[in-house]
């Protein structure tokens, strides 16, 4: 056996690591995408307020519709 190994059966991986060099560019962007993002956003919430309002909406009515037909304890 050469130095390092143990003798148990296996796959074993030696990494040499490098330093790496990480390049960060700060990048202006116009008025138009600012605003192009901002109604993304907008309109994501409003969707999103409308699904859990339409949920919400169907559900008191179907409990309403059991409570009437005396379903709902």
């Amino acid at each position: 056996m050469s130095s390092g190994e143990s003798g148990m059966p296996g796959i074993f991986f030696q990494y040499e690591l490098s330093p790496l060099m990480v390049k960060f560019t700060e990048k202006e962007r116009s008025f138009g995408h600012f605003i192009t993002n901002l109604c993304a956003i907008i309109g994501g919430v409003y969707t999103v307020a409308g699904l859990i309002d339409s949920l919400l909406f169907h559900s008191i009515k179907l409990i309403q519709k059991k409570m009437e037909l005396g379903k709902l304890h």
